[in-house]
């Protein structure tokens, strides 16, 4: 029985609604005025419900797509304007006593198994600091004796505590397994900025299929954030792993799960990422009947930006450069740059050819491009590469995040913040070529704060940051 407001997965992700979405949405997809209708109304950033999301999921019209992808990014550009966010991931250990089909770090799998210590963890930061990442995301594989709760803990007041010439590592997001309220509440008073969390599949069957271990828990898994907000975890992030199941399917359960959310504690995910399945150590990736083609992998993520057009939606570097900077324009508003999905990958390129192993990777990358080199491609493109982290320090999520972006008024603080950031970024870590090309970019879109007290207050922080202050914040 489909009931938004039940705790119970099976109750708010019903299965007999999201097929009956996907039926009804064949239906009315075969009528353009519908269609039409359902866009017009994205475009007035309104959102659109699990339902309206089953239509435009059946679009195959080639002039249609167009228009939705047009549509798409002006909803993008309206709310997040050119802003990027960048992060890293930092994988502390690859230990896990799930067996999951899909992943490299499944228990058989005979790989070699680190989790990194303190100092190795202060070895990674150093390198990823010098990068010039002020954001992480903290993963693990699941095993609580390797890999407890207390470690996780550890492991973000290390980071935290790590002070550089150029500054600090200003926000954690962790994505550990699924645990309880008291564990979630831990980590909020640790200081975690989202807690993001994969449901690899919304389809019972197949997440039943695809796991063994402690993790084959559906209704665990899958009412995690409900435990997250219970925890006082305010932000977090959800999204499956595309490729497992019908990505039609995926995705009017991941609207649903949205809608849950909303409808239980007033505030949806702050993030939802687009994984897709990739080749891994020991998996027979050919296998899987549901791999994504890009076609319908940017439908998919063009149909969320207009669905949710507050959520950040982020993209990482499983997918090549050229197709991120495609996806990119339709909806993606935070990526990750220069990433390692192995533990100790960082250091390991940091000292080169010293002794430092880095351990098999969860799965392949396909962009393999330093930090440097994908900011330039985003200036280059005209985008504005972020590095903020004001909201999380100053109180704006949750629901007081969404209160400013719906109004509008967010655009006063993330504008300039982003471009005090970027000016950071420049000082601090940046080639001659790329100062130039950034600072014309900067000084080009500061006049286009929207308030002018905001822009006013944003020109002197720009000018103290050239002048060797750090950390000015709207």
């Amino acid at each position: 029985m489909y009931n938004v407001k039940s705790l119970d997965a099976n109750e708010f992700i019903d299965d007999g609604e999201v097929l009956a979405s996907i039926e009804e949405g064949r239906k009315l997809a075969k009528k353009k005025d519908i269609v039409y209708g359902l866009l017009t109304k994205a475009r007035d950033c309104k959102g659109l419900t699990h339902r309206e999301v089953a239509v435009l999921l059946e679009v195959d019209d080639d002039e249609i797509l167009e228009e939705m992808f047009k549509i798409a990014k002006e909803v993008k550009e309206k709310i997040y304007g050119k802003r990027i966010v960048l992060f890293a991931p930092l994988y502390l250990s690859n230990y896990c006593v799930n067996n999951c089909k899909y992943c490299g770090y499944k228990c058989s799998n005979k790989i070699s198994r680190h989790q990194l210590t303190q100092e190795e963890l202060r070895e990674e930061v150093r390198a990823l600091e010098a990068m010039g990442h002020k954001r992480l995301l903290l993963e693990a594989g699941e095993d609580d004796e390797k890999c407890s709760i207390d470690y996780i803990l550890e492991c973000i007041k290390t980071i935290y505590n790590e002070k550089f010439e150029k500054g600090a590592i200003r926000r954690v997001n962790v994505d550990i397994a699924a645990t309880t309220v008291e564990n979630y509440r831990k980590l909020k008073e640790a200081g975690i900025g989202t807690y993001i969390l994969f449901q690899e599949t919304y389809h019972k069957p197949t997440y039943l299929e695809m796991h063994s271990g402690p993790k084959r828990n559906y209704e665990w898994h899958t009412e995690a954030m409900d435990r997250a907000m219970q925890g006082g975890i305010d932000d977090v992030g959800i999204g499956p792993l595309f490729g497992l199941y019908d990505y039609r399917y995926e995705t009017v359960a991941l609207l649903m799960h949205v809608e849950h959310l909303e409808a239980v504690y007033g505030v949806g995910p702050h993030t939802i990422s687009f994984p897709r399945l990739l080749p891994a150590e020991g998996v027979d990736y050919k296998s899987f009947p549901y791999l994504v083609n890009d076609r319908d992998f940017k439908k998919v993520v063009a149909v969320i930006r207009l669905a949710v057009p507050y959520t950040g939606l982020i993209l990482s570097t499983r997918e090549t450069p050229q197709f991120r900077r495609e996806l990119l324009d339709i909806g993606i508003s935070q990526m990750s740059a220069g990433s390692s999905v192995g533990v100790g990958g960082y250091a390991k390129r940091k000292k080169d050819a010293e002794k430092c192993i880095e351990e098999t990777p969860q799965f392949n990358l396909a962009d393999h491009r330093k930090p440097l080199d994908v900011v330039k491609g985003l200036v280059k493109d005209g985008y504005i590469p972020s590095y903020c982290t004001a909201c999380y320090r100053l109180g704006r999520t949750g629901d007081r995040f969404m209160a400013l972006a719906k109004s509008g008024q967010i655009a006063n603080c993330c504008l300039p913040n982003a471009l005090l950031t970027f000016e950071e970024y420049l000082a601090d870590y940046a080639d001659e070529e790329l100062k130039e090309m950034g600072r014309d970019l900067i000084d080009r879109e500061i006049q286009n704060v929207p308030n002018q007290k905001a822009r006013a207050r944003a020109l002197d922080y720009l000018n103290r940051i050239r002048n060797g202050e750090r950390d000015l914040r709207l």
